[in-house]
């Protein structure tokens, strides 16, 4: 039985725990066994940029924490080497930029599981969100997709007055 002062601060990390897996848009299970400090160090600049919390965490502290979430089911994934990647505000950032780091890593950091708004998810589900790009990026495609009706017109009118005789700029001022 461990002394008041270490069981008093174990409780303090798992409420910890709870809270942020509770306020968790989206988060996912790692084994990150056999990556290198500059393999780690990447990955956790490009959590960072992505607003992404990413942890190492002892199996027993993260198994009590689920169980405070009802989140039970993850109980299995919960062995060996375990760090927890979650965002508060992306539900699709913490499975994409881990998926992107297991494609470098080839092998050596593997995806257990996950969850999304306080639900466990299969990981057909966990690869589904990783292939969803960013969200400036599909700004960017929802943009596009709107400018290319008024970019077309206006390409054609050009070709149409450049046709007639009349210099682009005459035409427009017409």
């Amino acid at each position: 039985m461990p002394n008041a002062k270490v069981l008093s601060e174990k409780q303090a990390i798992v409420a910890g725990l709870t809270e942020k897996v509770q306020a968790a848009a989206a988060g996912v299970i790692v084994d990150y066994k056999g990556i290198t400090v500059a393999e780690d160090t990447a990955l956790r600049a490009e959590c960072r940029q992505n607003n992404i919390e990413y942890a190492v965490v002892k199996n027993t502290l993260l198994r009590f924490a689920f169980h405070n979430v009802g989140m039970t089911e993850l109980d299995e994934q919960l062995n060996g080497t375990t760090s927890l990647a979650i965002c508060a505000d992306d539900p699709v950032a913490p499975a994409r930029v881990i998926a992107e780091f297991a494609k470098k890593l080839n092998g050596k950091f593997e995806i257990k599981g996950g969850f999304m708004d306080g639900k466990v998810v299969s990981m057909e589900t966990v690869n589904a969100l990783a292939s969803i790009p960013a969200l400036p990026v599909l700004q960017a495609q929802v943009l596009g997709t709107m400018l290319a009706p008024i970019s077309a017109l206006a390409c054609v009118l050009k070709q149409i007055a450049e046709k007639n005789g009349a210099p682009a700029e005459e035409a427009a001022a017409e």
